[in-house]
Order: structure tokens, then C-alpha cells, then sequence
């Protein structure tokens, strides 16, 4: 109680929230007015703009953890309006800033994570923009990491939805922008452009959804304000149920195309084009965590929608365990993560959809955590094999071993690297630890919220439940085969042999994400429930209460060990090392194709969806789109509207108008009446002899004419 009431007087916060945007602002007009002229000092001058970049991204931890401790005391929120932004009749929306439990939650788990990424970007970029041959660019990713902490902190501190989706669509020109970082880099000089444009694409699919539930909301309710939609909606959902499950199914939408969910998850692993720090920004603890915190926000109006809650948790659990799938026939270190991220994001929105919303938060920070410790672990990894292959350049034994290997070689091919476990010793330990989290194994963060989730799944949803404990066991089979792959055995490439451990600014951060990998899962033990009761302050009612289940526990953590045993098995060092001694050409390109064969196929082609796609729907339309421009557009419009119709019609009517009318009678009137004159003068020239006795003769006729007419009259 003392507690208590001294919270309740500590000092509030609340007003300092706008600066969780003010200050990611700051640091971008920084360095977009002076980062060119720093980044002239060379190193020391692109230390300074990766610092002032993660500065201000600091800055908003810290503001986050001020906002927190004012929330111990005042844990009902407050909303902090900082200007009148529309109004149009009774319509208004304000920008204001929502902080309450929840949106401290994302502010707190976006700006750390984010914070030490741009540290270790620092480090990571400064290598990146010399292999890619262009050291002017260091300071326009820092600008385009900033603009994105800054976009992401108003999608989750808004009070309103038209807010919320400024944010939304500001993540997603920061993903297009840093995907496409190297847009001129990638398959024939296209490739990392052409991601950056799927990304794109493919989010404005799911924006649409978005877009609809806004305009449906507005016409529902009159108001896009979260308090007063949440209060009018039992209202709304008693007189037309069908509103909110629209709305709420709209959202679905949106959802599936930020949160990389099926179908719309296509995007996500040609992300990987963009440099690391971007994969693990983007794709840990950023945007596609947007669409479960706007599940999670709107919780008071899917709880009312029984049917949307149902499809949200069935499209989270497919998506988790195809996406997994995939991930066991992948080679490329990143695509692997990649797909590993969709699969989790399936555990989140199939949390979120079942009413689980603490589960699904919960298994979000741990993800960012342990998910951010991956990407970058991997991004050390890339760039240790890249600087082994760098001082291998002129030698070719490189060239002849890559040549043996029947592929190119590839610094982010995991059949280029093993043994990295003696090169590169702290990515190997802070890699193993973000592995075990994520293969879901006691008693690191991972476990506690994914068993969580499968705790919730096995009594609300038994099918979800079956799908996400599928799921689980693949993961735990990836991760061991990739660790096996990366880290064990001998190199199997010269670049490997060589690789060396990346420097001081970029483990740190590895080892602060390790720790906090290994630790997070306090923050909502079993007994405890801490996030539970801190996150029952905004949701209230909508809260499910959680409870540790043994028996789930026991198994999924079972089973991920028999799948690790598995993975051990196929890819231990003896076994691997012999397959990679076989010839090249009797060799398949991996060891678990001879047990598995098609299937093996399958989830390498990644079920052939891409191409599924370009059958059903890319190719129609890019024939339509040409027959619309060569047919309709140049041969029907152009070539027979425009030339035949118009044109010639223009040029026959024009000469009736030329020829027969001005020409022909116009003009014939003008020159009838000239010659009509000229006869006239002609005739009357006959009078004019030149004789004085005729005009004489002329003027006495004329007098006798007049005077016998006045005599007659």
C-alpha cells in the first residue's frame, strides 16, 4: 500500500510522450543537413551520424521508460492531444497521443530493440557501403532508420485510427526505402529494386483492407476516436452485428499484408535484400508486428466478432506451420530467419485471434528480442565470411572451391560456411542462445511465450493448437540444421576458413540482446503474470487469463528435442562432412532431400506460391495490361479511333467545310456579287462616250422625263 500511494505521487510524465517522435525527427534533419559534410572526415565522421542517429532513437527509450514509471503510479493512461489536426462539421480528429499499458509496451519494446540495432548498424554499415562500392550512403540509411523509429512510435501511440494509420503507411515507405537500399544491387542489377517494389505491392494490398475498416468505422460510429468506438460498439454490434465483423475483418486484411500473414506474406523473404540491420528492424520488433498490436488495440471490437477471432487464429496458425516448412529447404542464413519470422508472426496473430491478446504481446517482445538477435547474429556472420572471401580475392582456390561446390559462391549460402564455431566465437554463443529461444526450450524467453500460446490454443482452440505444435517442431528442426550447417563441422569454403569475428560495436549489441533473450521471459512467468496485470489496465475484461499447463509444456518441449536429435542427426559434422565428400555430381544439394525427396522439393520452391502467383495472377495481368496497351490502347485507339475515326473524319469534314462550303459557297457568293458588279459597271460604262452633245442630250431627256411625270401625276 505504501508502494502504491508513493507511485501515485511520483512525478508524471505524460506530456514528454510527443518527443517519442520529436526526437527521431531531430536526428534525421541532423544528419540530412550536415551528414554529407561530416561523412567527409571519413570514419570518424560516419561514427558521428550513426551516433546521432542512435542518440535519438535512445532518446525515446528513455522517454519510454519515463512514460512507464508514470504509468506505476497512474496506471489508468492519459491521452495527450498535441494539436487540432481535422475538423469538418461534428467530424474531428485530433493528434494525440495515447499512452496507456499497452502502447508503453510497443514503445518500450520498439525503441530498445531499435536503439541497438542503429549501434550496431554503425559497425555494420560501415563495412556494407564499401562492399557495395558506395561510402556516400552511410548517412542516408541512418536517416531512413530514423524516419522509421519515428513512424512506427506514431503508429503506436496514436488515440484514433486515422493516426494509427499515418503510422502504418510511414513503416511501409521505410520498408520500400531500405529494402531497396542497394536498388541498383541483386539479379541482372534489378533484384534488390524489384523487392523493394514486392514489398510495396504487396503491404498496399492489406493497406486496402485497412482503408475500408476506417471508412466502415466512420460510418458506423461518426468518429475514428479508439474511446468512443470502443464505448459505442456493444451498441453497434447489438443492432448490426455485421458492421463489426466487417470492420474486424477488414483489419484481418490489413493484418495479412503488414504482418507477412497467408496469402500476402510473399514480401517478407525477398526482404532480405535490404542490409541486416534492416531485416532485423523491419522484421523483429517493427512493422510486421503492427498488425498484432491492431488486433490487440481493437480487442473490444473482435471480442464482439466471434467469427473474425476465428479466422484471425486459423490464418495465424497456418501461416505458422507452412512458413516453418519452408524454412527446412532454405540455404540462404537470412531467407531462413525470414521465413522463421512469418511462422512466428502466425503464433502472434493466432494468439491475438483466439483472445489470447497477453499471449500474443508477450510472445512479441520476446520475438523482438531473440528475433533481432538472430538477424544481426547472421548479419555478423555474413559479413565475417565476406571479409574471409576479401582476403581471398585474388587466390583461386577460392574460385575452384566454390566451382566444386556446383553453385556460385554466396557469403549468405550456409552450404558456403561451417566451422565458423572456432572463427567467430561470440556469434557463435549469442547465435546458439537466439536459437535455442526461438526453437522454444526452457527455461530461455522463447519457451515461456510460445508455451503460453499453446497453452491458450489447447483450451480455446484445439485445431490452432495442432498447427502451432506442428509448427514448434520445426522450428526446433531449422535452427538445429542451420546451426549444424553455419557453425560445425569443417569449412566448407575458403572464405569460411578465414571468416573473422566482427568488431566490438556490433557484438555488444549481440550480447545485450543475448541477455536480454535469456532473461525476457520474466516480465510474464506462470506465477507471476506480470504483463498479464499490467496490460488488464487498458484491455480489462478483454484480458483471457492465462495459466501454465504441464502436460503442453512437457510435450512441445519434447518434441523440439526430438527434433533437434533429428536435425542432429542428418547434419552432425561426421555425416555432413561425408556428404560434402561425395562428387559433385552424384551429390544432391542437401542431405535430408534423400529422406524426403519431392517433399524436400516443395518447401525449397517454397510450394511454388511465387509462381502460383505469376500463373494466376501477375502474368493475366501483364497480358492484360499489353493487350490493353498494344491492342486497345495503340492499334484500336490509336491506330483506328484516333487515325481513322478522328483524324480522317476531321480531315473529310474539313474539306466539306473548306471546299464545298467556304470554297464553294462562301466564296461563290462573294464572287457572284464582284462579278455581278463588274457586269454592271460594264453596261453602265457604255454611257460614259465622252461627248459633250450626249450628256446634253442626257440632261434634256432627264427634264422632259421629270416634268411629264409631274404634269401626268
Amino acid at each position: 500500500m505504501f508502494f502504491q500511494e508513493t507511485l501515485s505521487q511520483a512525478p508524471q510524465f505524460f506530456g514528454l510522450v510527443p518527443w517519442i517522435v520529436f526526437f527521431p525527427v531531430i536526428g534525421l534533419l541532423f544528419n540530412i543537413a550536415f551528414g554529407k559534410k561530416i561523412l567527409e572526415r571519413g570514419p570518424a565522421g560516419e561514427k558521428i551520424v550513426g551516433w546521432v542517429a542512435s542518440i535519438a532513437s535512445g532518446l525515446v527509450f528513455l522517454v519510454s521508460v519515463l512514460l512507464l514509471v508514470s504509468l506505476l503510479g497512474h496506471p489508468e493512461g492519459k491521452t495527450v492531444p498535441l494539436a487540432e489536426w481535422i475538423k469538418i462539421g461534428n467530424f474531428q480528429v485530433n493528434w494525440a497521443f495515447q499512452v496507456d499499458t499497452l502502447s508503453v509496451v510497443m514503445m518500450l519494446a520498439v525503441s530498445l530493440v531499435g536503439t541497438l540495432i542503429h549501434i550496431y548498424a554503425i559497425g555494420y554499415m560501415h563495412e556494407d557501403v564499401r562492399h557495395n562500392g558506395d561510402p556516400g550512403r552511410f548517412g542516408r540509411f541512418f536517416v531512413f532508420m530514423n524516419l522509421f523509429i519515428a513512424s512506427m512510435m506514431i503508429l503506436v501511440s496514436s488515440d484514433n485510427f486515422l493516426m494509427l494509420y499515418v503510422g502504418w503507411e510511414g513503416v511501409g515507405l521505410c520498408s520500400y526505402l531500405l529494402i531497396g537500399f542497394w536498388y541498383e544491387k541483386g539479379e541482372d542489377g534489378l533484384g534488390n529494386a524489384l523487392a523493394g517494389k514486392k514489398a510495396m505491392i504487396t503491404t498496399r494490398i492489406g493497406d486496402v483492407g485497412m482503408l475500408l475498416a476506417l471508412f466502415v468505422m466512420f460510418w458506423a460510429f461518426g468518429s475514428l476516436d479508439f474511446h468512443t468506438i470502443f464505448e459505442k460498439a456493444p451498441q453497434v454490434a447489438q443492432a448490426s452485428p455485421g458492421i463489426i465483423l466487417a470492420i474486424t475483418l477488414f483489419m484481418l486484411v490489413a493484418l495479412t499484408g503488414k504482418s507477412a500473414q497467408l496469402p500476402l506474406y510473399v514480401w517478407l523473404p525477398d526482404a532480405m535484400a535490404g542490409p541486416t540491420p534492416v531485416s532485423a528492424l523491419i522484421h523483429a520488433a517493427t512493422m510486421v508486428t503492427a498488425g498484432v498490436y491492431l488486433v490487440a488495440r481493437s480487442a473490444d471490437l473482435y471480442i464482439l466478432a466471434p467469427q473474425a477471432q476465428t479466422a484471425v487464429a486459423l490464418v495465424g496458425g497456418a501461416t505458422a506451420l507452412f512458413a516453418a516448412t519452408i524454412a527446412v529447404g532454405q540455404f540462404d542464413i537470412k531467407k531462413v530467419l525470414a521465413y522463421s519470422t512469418i511462422s512466428q508472426l502466425g503464433f502472434m496473430v493466432a494468439a491475438v485471434g483466439m483472445g489470447a491478446f497477453v499471449a500474443g504481446m508477450f510472445h512479441l517482445v520476446t520475438h523482438a528480442f531473440f528475433k533481432a538477435l538472430l538477424f544481426l547474429s547472421a548479419g555478423s556472420v555474413i559479413q565475417g565470411v565476406e571479409r574471409g572471401e576479401h582476403h581471398l580475392a585474388h587466390d583461386p582456390k577460392l574460385k575452384k572451391h566454390a566451382k566444386s561446390l556446383g553453385h556460385e559462391f554466396d557469403p549468405q549460402d550456409m552450404r558456403n560456411m561451417g566451422g565458423l564455431r572456432t572463427r567467430m566465437k561470440t556469434t557463435f554463443w549469442v547465435y546458439l542462445i537466439g536459437a535455442i529461444a526461438l526453437s522454444g526450450l526452457p527455461p530461455l524467453a522463447g519457451f515461456w511465450s510460445k508455451d503460453e500460446i499453446l497453452a491458450e490454443a489447447n483450451q480455446l482452440n484445439v485445431a490452432v493448437y495442432v498447427l502451432l505444435t506442428l509448427a514448434a517442431v520445426f522450428t526446433a528442426f531449422y535452427m538445429a540444421r542451420q546451426i549444424l550447417m553455419v557453425f560445425f563441422g569443417k569449412p566448407r569454403s575458403a572464405a569460411a576458413e578465414h571468416a573473422e569475428e566482427s568488431p566490438p560495436l556490433m557484438t555488444i549489441p549481440l550480447m545485450i540482446l543475448a541477455a536480454l533473450t535469456v532473461l525476457g521471459g520474466v516480465i510474464n512467468l506462470p506465477e507471476w503474470h506480470t504483463l498479464e496485470h499490467w496490460i488488464e489496465h487498458t484491455l480489462g475484461a478483454a484480458v483471457h487469463k492465462a495459466e501454465f499447463v504441464m502436460l503442453v509444456a512437457v510435450l512441445s518441449t519434447g518434441l523440439s528435442l526430438l527434433a533437434i536429435v533429428v536435425g542432429w542427426w542428418i547434419y552432425n559434422a561426421r555425416r555432413y562432412e561425408a556428404f560434402w565428400a561425395e562428387p559433385a555430381a552424384r551429390r544432391p544439394d542437401d542431405p535430408l532431400r534423400r529422406l524426403i525427396g519431392p517433399l524436400f522439393d516443395l518447401w525449397k520452391n517454397k510450394y511454388w506460391v511465387d509462381e502460383l502467383y505469376w500463373a494466376v495472377i501477375l502474368n493475366p495481368y501483364i497480358a492484360l495490361s499489353r493487350f490493353l496497351a498494344d491492342v486497345v490502347d495503340w492499334r484500336f485507339w490509336h491506330d483506328w479511333f484516333h487515325d481513322q475515326v478522328l483524324v480522317a473524319g476531321f480531315n473529310r469534314l474539313t474539306g466539306l467545310l473548306a471546299v464545298r462550303i467556304d470554297l464553294g459557297i462562301i466564296d461563290g457568293i462573294a464572287n457572284g456579287l464582284g462579278k455581278l458588279a463588274q457586269r454592271a459597271a460594264a453596261t453602265l460604262r457604255l454611257a460614259q462616250t465622252g461627248f459633250v452633245r450626249n450628256y446634253a442630250l442626257s440632261i434634256f431627256l432627264g427634264v422632259v422625263i421629270i416634268l411629264g411625270y409631274l404634269l401626268l401625276r
